[in-house]
């Protein structure tokens, strides 16, 4: 039984360490390589931390033409949708006179790239043989739009596309569009065109009347060409064109070292948490550092995207800004509460004269409701953020609340195991679990 235990324990304390060596350094071994996520291809960082781009669009309207206000409102929620559909959530948008949009995007090197994806007007139509129009792509006919990669056709050609989900009125209505369609097929007019900002997408011809629920969108796409096209349909149209009226990269506005010194800092702070609860609380608190070493570790390699598509490199990665970075370190700080939580009730039960096997099963029982209520209040306070928040407000949201899944993890699962292998190795001792006999006694 000793043997297992230790096998166990040897075999997560290598875990632990392979998810902290990714973390700190690049790793490769052959063909294979990990970049570290602190590295540039890890965590991105944001403007306020590297620099970024700043836009700032007017409407592109004729000469004398009014905009309203609730027009401009109505453009800045489409480009806040379009820039948190490509995980831009740090970036911030903000008013700048009558008509202006002043939108800065942390991590862009190419602001021209920016203007392109989030100044599209993205005008989704269904036309028939004689241009005229069928149904449009607006959230009365098209419930979602989706990349996707395979053979559509079933040509045998896999393929990058787009894939159109219609509401039951969109259904209804492309099914009469193919009826009508099929009823002109003797002049050569059975086909509809699907046109994006009045530029024809694909042209399929139709022989029968389709009434589904989905249709697709081709057309020679790379795979960013079909996401964008996904993320501008799902973001909806803006009510006008935009043009650039300002375009410029700008640096870091804290400085090169502002990364760095708050890199310091932390790890300042980490130290002196790992240090005091090991003077506390002794083994538990070797455990509790443990535990955190894997939490961290865990917390960055979601944040890089380390988990997410092919790796760090390609993953979906947070980008990280000063409130972030708060948001990380308040949830390191609500990780080691819950083990002082923890480690409160077990000694509290081996005061009582239970046996240390049983004070640690005990203690978990004990703390557990209480550890779950906090963090479920906070999670719940994550959401609220994360919902009506917007820019840095919602990065400090995400940032949060991974931190305080994790930090439920492995407090009540990672904390639990490690306490239990070390009980079953014979380490029972009540002084090594932060009980002092003649104080406690």
């Amino acid at each position: 039984m000793k043997a297992k235990n230790v096998i166990s324990f040897i075999l997560i304390m290598v875990i632990i360490a392979a998810f902290a060596s990714v973390c700190a350094f690049d790793i490769k071994i052959g063909n294979f390589q990990v970049p570290s996520v602190l590295g540039d291809q890890g965590i991105k960082k944001g403007l306020d931390l590297v620099g970024g781009s700043i836009i700032v669009f007017e409407p592109d309207v004729p000469a004398g033409t009014k905009v309203s206000s609730a027009d401009m409102d109505a453009a800045e929620a489409v480009i806040r949708a379009r820039l948190d559909s490509q995980g831009n959530t740090e970036a911030t948008i903000s008013r700048q006179g009558d008509t202006g949009l002043r939108v800065e995007i942390p991590n862009i090197d190419d602001p021209q790239a920016a203007v392109d994806m989030i100044g599209q007007v993205a005008k989704l139509e269904f036309l028939d043989a004689d241009g005229n129009a069928i149904m449009d792509g607006s959230r009365q006919y098209v419930s979602s739009a989706s990349h996707q990669y395979g053979d559509p056709n079933n040509s045998g050609y896999q393929q990058h596309y787009v894939e159109l989900t219609f509401t039951s009125e969109g259904r209804s209505a492309f099914a009469s569009a193919t009826a009508a369609a099929v009823a002109q097929m003797a002049d050569n007019k059975n086909y509809i065109t699907i046109a994006l900002d009045s530029v024809p997408q694909l042209s399929p011809t139709v022989h029968e009347t389709i009434d589904s629920d989905s249709c697709v969108i081709t057309g020679n796409y790379t795979a960013d060409d079909a996401v964008n096209v996904a993320n501008l349909i799902n973001s909806g149209s803006l009510p006008f064109a935009l043009k650039d009226a300002e375009l410029r990269a700008v640096g870091p506005t804290l400085g090169s070292q502002a990364l760095e010194t708050s890199l310091k800092a932390a790890l300042i702070g980490i130290i002196l948490v790992m240090l005091f609860m090991l003077f506390f609380y002794r083994l538990p608190g070797l455990v509790a550092d443990i535990s955190l070493v894997f939490y961290i570790s865990l917390v960055l390699l979601i944040m890089a995207g380390f988990f997410f598509g092919d790796g760090v490199e390609s993953g979906y990665r947070i980008t990280l800004t000063l409130p972030g970075i708060a948001g990380v370190i308040l949830s390191i700080g609500m990780a080691v509460d819950a083990n002082v939580v923890i480690f409160e009730r077990i000694k509290d039960e081996l005061r009582h004269g239970k046996s240390v096997g049983a004070a640690v099963e005990g203690g978990f029982k004990r703390a557990i409701t209480a550890v779950i209520d906090s963090n479920v209040t906070t999670i719940i306070a994550c959401a609220v953020l994360y919902y009506f928040g917007t820019g840095p407000i919602k990065g400090f949201a995400i940032t949060l609340f991974i931190g305080i899944v994790i930090s439920m993890i492995t407090a009540i699962f990672l904390t639990r195991l490690l306490l239990k292998l070390i009980v079953g190795l014979g380490v029972k001792n009540p002084m090594l679990y932060g009980i002092n006999k003649r104080r406690d006694a």
